[in-house]
Formats: structure tokens, C-alpha cells, sequence
């Protein structure tokens, strides 16, 4: 299924907000735990939830009873959010191949700081736009993800995952000025950014309890 048809299996208000409860969730969610969140029922949820998987939204798999031997029962089927990505642009664009060559560039021409003090820069100008607005706020609009833990704001999602896996330090290197300079632009202090690469997640996170329930579990 192409990327258009794919996502536009979204717009139906049921499956968007079993989607949003499987990814949010960072990991396997069985049928019952996501029918409940978005309330509606088993049978109906598990519809959605395998159309999704045909689609390559999610993928799905089975968790073990936590009970071994007879009257165990049968494995229980999870989802989880599948690991490629999709994007739609009419007519086509590729700004991946794109920024592949530039990091390719900044790579030639041993130009990290200059990357990272462009990426800083910029961070400053979008957290200036957004300036008194709580930082999980903003990284939510740019597709960070952002959920608590610990007392600390970790991002689920790294919005520049392909370019990563090429060129990780560059890219996460860039991405670190970037979140600060997000933070400076905001008001608030930029060595809150750091990385603390975890696999599956972005490599950035931000110190400091959120102010606000945005995307959190």
C-alpha cells in the first residue's frame, strides 16, 4: 500500500485514535489496553488495529501469558508502531536524499561546528516564535514526541531518523544544538538539552519535570 493510501486510512476518527494510543505508548499494546483508551470495544478495536498493521502503520506480534502450563491460555496479540516512515507530497518531494548530500558536505569540509552553530541558531529563531509556551509544547508540533519520565523530558521520536542512522554523530550532534538552541529561544536555559541516546528513541533529552500533560503516558 503506498503512503498516501496508507495515511488515509487515518481520517477515519476510530483507527487515528487507536494509532495514537499504540504509538504513544513506545512499546507493545495489547488489543484490550488500546480498545479502552480510545473507548471502544475489543472486537472493534482489533478491526482497526489489523487494518493498520496491513497498512504498514503498525506491526504486531503475540506477548506470552505470564502464566506457563495448562489453563495459561493462548498468547495475548500486541501492536506497536512500525519502524519505517511515510510522508506525502503532491507532486513528490525528497528532501531526505537532500539532506543526505548536505551532511555529506558538512562531512568534506570538516564544517560541524559551523552545522551545529547553524542548527542552534536556527532552534533559536523557532523556540522565539513560540517564546512563553512550554518546551514539550513546542517539540510535540515538531514531531519529537515528548513524554516524562523521571523527571526529565524524553522524546520518543527523532524526527530526523534516517539521516541518523547515515551520520549519527553529525545528525546528533546537530540535533542536540538544535533542542538548545529551542530552549534559549524560549526563555529557559539551553544546558537542559543533552544527549542520552536510548535505542528506539531519540538521542536528546531535556531536563526538568514538564509544566504540562502534553503527550505524556
Amino acid at each position: 500500500m503506498g503512503d498516501l493510501e496508507a495515511l488515509a486510512l487515518l481520517h477515519d476518527p476510530v483507527r487515528r485514535s487507536l494509532y495514537d494510543v499504540v504509538a504513544s505508548r513506545g512499546g507493545d499494546v495489547g488489543r484490550g489496553e488500546a480498545a479502552d483508551a480510545a473507548g471502544v470495544s475489543r472486537t472493534l478495536a482489533g478491526h482497526h488495529l489489523d487494518r493498520l498493521v496491513e497498512a504498514g502503520l503498525l506491526e504486531s506480534g503475540f506477548r506470552a501469558p505470564e502464566r506457563k502450563g495448562p489453563g495459561s491460555g493462548r498468547p495475548a496479540k500486541v501492536y506497536r508502531r512500525a519502524g519505517g516512515e511515510r510522508s506525502v507530497s503532491l507532486p513528490p518531494r525528497d528532501y531526505v536524499t537532500l539532506a543526505s548530500v548536505l551532511a555529506a558536505v558538512v562531512d568534506e569540509l570538516g564544517a560541524e561546528e559551523a552545522a551545529e552553530r547553524a542548527a542552534r541558531a536556527e532552534g533559536a529563531r523557532i523556540g522565539g516564535r513560540h517564546r512563553g509556551e512550554p518546551v514539550e509544547r513546542v517539540l510535540a508540533g515538531r514531531g519529537y514526541e515528548p513524554f516524562a519520565e523521571g523527571g526529565r523530558v524524553r522524546l520518543r521520536n527523532c524526527p530526523f531518523h534516517v539521516a541518523a542512522e547515515e551520520r549519527p554523530l553529525l545528525v546528533c550532534s546537530m540535533n542536540l544544538a538544535l533542542c538548545q538552541g529551542l530552549l534559549e529561544g524560549l526563555g529557559e536555559e539551553p544546558g537542559r538539552a543533552r544527549l542520552d541516546p536510548r535505542p528506539g528513541e531519540c538521542c536528546v533529552v531535556v531536563e526538568g519535570a514538564p509544566v504540562s500533560k502534553t503527550n505524556e503516558d
